[in-house]
């Protein structure tokens, strides 16, 4: 026998299905109590290490725990930023939290500090013990999110460094669908005659600006066009951490001075990256839309109330939730499990900035 006792191992000794046992040891569902028991006798016999709790059958007594993982009920959520209402991950985690708390886990906030990416250290405010796992937002450091995959605690990362194919992370990993709608965009703009395009985002950020851009670029290609250099702004002025803010906006306006003419349309990697491209043309006397069509992705509050309002790629945070929970609650109970890479339906939303 394996080590490491799966669900299905259970299964395969008892001849039932893989869902009968999962009922049995996770207390759910309809299953009669002589299965039930059975399948808890025989998991307790072959080592299995899963447990959430286990009824003492005919005795009266109360649930006790089976293992020490059983009492960690917590699950901490890791970021380097702080998250506002304009992010997206707000409204998600509103609803992750809801799901967490009617399966019995509690929730805690850590924010890191620099010092601690830097140090790799975990942040004082987190207890191991307590810890069932942990979910990952705006943690794109690549050393800092290996050294969590190490811990022996299931890991989820939403949205997640660039990904490197030749050292992997070993976590689950959710995303919103990068890519779907800025294909549909760019046909619908070349259906309008729109046919230089370009983008505009520091494109190794982090993986979801990194995949709008692949989807920029295979776009163009399935369609014919090119993509010509300048009219791909995808770095940062040297020495800037991350998108945003006044270093960003003059690095924009020193490439943007640059062309000897604008594309047609510019694609951003997010609304806050088309806010601080708004900025940088509003300087350099560029009107959007009269002079180049704008869109970005995220549907950030921001992007109803900017002058022009912003068209761009809603994400669906409410299932983002929901899928964060069932990616999470599914791996603590099956640490063993192919990691996953998931992602969620986005929307194109059209507004002003594209004379809609």
């Amino acid at each position: 026998m394996a080590d490491r006792v799966t669900i299905q191992d259970i299964a395969d000794e008892l001849g039932v299905s893989r869902n009968t046992v999962s009922k049995a040891i996770n207390n759910t569902g309809l299953l009669a109590e002589t299965t039930r028991e059975r399948v808890l006798k025989k998991a307790i016999e072959m080592g299995y290490k899963q447990f959430s709790y286990v009824n003492i059958y005919n005795s009266g007594k109360p649930e006790i725990n089976l293992s020490p993982e059983s009492s960690k009920r917590e699950i901490s959520l890791f970021t380097s930023n702080f998250i506002g209402s304009s992010h997206f991950a707000s409204t998600m985690l509103d609803k992750f939290q809801k799901e967490l708390s009617s399966l019995g886990y509690s929730f805690t906030m850590h924010r890191l500090q620099k010092h601690d990416i830097k140090n790799l250290s975990l942040p004082s405010s987190y207890i191991e013990e307590r810890t069932a796992g942990i979910i990952c937002i705006e943690m794109f450091d690549r050393d800092y999110c290996s050294m969590l995959c190490d811990l022996n605690t299931p890991v989820l990362f939403v949205d997640s460094p660039v990904i490197n194919y030749n050292n992997p992370l070993r976590a689950d990993c959710l995303y919103m669908d990068n890519q779907t709608n800025i294909c549909r965009f760019i046909g619908e703009m070349i259906q309008r005659g729109k046919k230089r395009i370009g983008f505009i985002g520091e494109i190794m950020h982090c993986q979801s600006f990194y995949e709008r851009f692949l989807a920029y670029r295979n776009a163009m290609y399935s369609f014919h066009l090119a993509c010509p250099e300048e009219y791909c702004i995808i770095k940062n002025k040297e020495g800037i951490e991350t998108p945003g803010y006044d270093p960003y906006r003059q690095y924009l306006k020193d490439q943007i001075q640059k062309l000897e003419k604008l594309p047609d349309v510019f694609i951003c990697a997010n609304d806050f990256v088309a806010i601080d491209t708004m900025y940088a043309f509003k300087e350099l006397g560029i009107s959007v839309p009269q002079d180049v069509y704008l869109c970005g992705f995220d549907d950030s509050p921001e992007s109803k109330v900017t002058s022009p309002t912003l068209t761009t790629i809603h994400i669906h945070s409410q299932i983002m939730g929901f899928s964060a929970v069932h990616l999470l609650i599914s791996r603590i109970k099956e640490p063993y499990l192919n990691f996953r890479k998931i992602y969620t339906e986005t929307r194109l939303i059209y507004r002003e900035s594209t004379e809609d």
